[in-house]
């Protein structure tokens, strides 16, 4: 799902900050198509989650179509989660006739798409109910102080970041602006900056670019397995949010809020409110390259030596595969376990095997 994610709707991001750049204003056309709210978004996590499964090609084919019933059929859109569920479904379903029959062509996807989108089109209602109440929670934290808000709302918003649910939109709906976004964003960066550097002797520079300008989500899978490793992000926007609040004021849009570093969406975001409120070029520089990238960076690869210290997080539990897939640290373990083991038993094979040659030639000798 994470693939299907930043393969559209965090390159659409990208774009759209590129077609704000003099004479490529002509992306604008790309990015349109590829904003939160397209049902394009669903038809790629669709056919992502399905190819993920190993389902049959008819089957991938489509989940395009399953994907975008999920994410955004009816009056409450299911988004990323509803793509997922949709897509799932249906990829399961449809597999069950895949190939079984001599219209195939017309059965499987028939199957797929009353399955996945009968899911699709019930379950949104709950889930907007769901992102709904979390919406109501984040927009009553926004009324406290600046510094328990700051926690609240960074550890919460930078979690719906990760979480396969849609923080932008969350922002977006609730209309959070002022000092409540800028802790939001923060909270966002840790996530996204935390993960790309922790999980660095993991994954190397490409899950560095991937997780810290593209998304975290593709954590997820190595999250269900070993939640810990998400505590020292969360760690860390704990402690950044408040000081974005109530020391520093910084401020961001409804859009930024919610993006983090994801495009760099967030950072465009933090210029342009911090600009309207007055704040120096300078000021506004030092800030964001502290708050949204340097110190986020930091605490969270303090938090993660101390869990990997005291045994909590261990090497591999944040491998992420070429297309995305998990390598979980058991895996990982055995792979470099097995070749001593095979050294070992070959080893004692061969001892014993002299111990009774030796044997032989006493008695021979007797």
């Amino acid at each position: 799902m994470a693939m299907g994610l930043f393969a559209s709707l965090i390159i659409g991001l990208i774009i759209s900050q590129l077609s704000k750049i003099p004479y490529m204003s002509w992306l604008s056309v790309l990015s349109s198509q590829t904003a939160a709210s397209s049902p394009i978004i669903g038809a790629a996590i669709g056919v992502a989650v399905a190819h993920g499964l190993g389902a049959k090609p008819l089957v991938v084919f489509t989940s395009a179509v399953t994907g975008a019933l999920g994410y955004a059929a009816g009056d409450n859109a299911g988004g990323p989660v509803g793509a997922y569920l949709a897509s799932v479904i249906g990829a399961e379903v449809g597999g069950l006739v895949a190939s079984k029959t001599k219209v195939d062509i017309v059965v499987t996807p028939f199957v797929t798409i009353l399955s996945g989108g009968l899911i699709g089109v019930l379950v949104g209602p709950y889930i907007g109910k769901a992102m709904t109440a979390l919406g109501t929670f984040v927009n009553n934290a926004t009324t406290l102080a600046p510094i328990p808000m700051g926690i609240v709302v960074s550890v919460v918003v930078g979690m719906a970041l990760t979480a396969p649910i849609s923080s932008a939109a969350l922002c977006i709906s609730i209309g959070i602006d002022g000092i409540a976004a800028g802790a939001a964003c923060v909270g966002c960066c840790c996530n996204m900056i935390g993960f790309a550097v922790a999980s660095y002797r993991d994954n190397g520079i490409g899950g560095l670019i991937s997780q810290g300008v593209g998304t975290s989500m593709v954590q997820v899978p190595n999250i269900m397995r070993y939640p810990q490793i998400w505590l020292a992000p969360i760690c860390a926007s704990a402690v950044l949010g408040p000081i974005s609040s109530a020391a520093l004021g910084m401020t961001n849009t409804k859009v930024g809020a919610g993006m983090g570093t994801s495009g760099l969406v967030g950072q465009f975001g933090a210029i342009d409110a911090m600009s309207a409120a007055g704040d120096s070029a300078l000021t506004i520089a030092i800030q964001i390259a502290l708050m949204h990238f340097i110190l986020p960076a930091a605490l969270t690869l303090g938090f993660d030596f101390i869990f990997r210290k005291i045994g909590w997080v261990k090497p591999g539990m944040m491998k992420l595969g070429v297309a995305g897939e998990t390598v979980s640290a058991a895996e990982t373990y055995t792979t470099e376990v097995t070749p001593a083991a095979e050294i070992t038993s070959a080893t004692e094979a061969t001892s014993s095997t002299e111990e009774k040659a030796e044997v032989e030639e006493v008695t021979k000798d007797e």
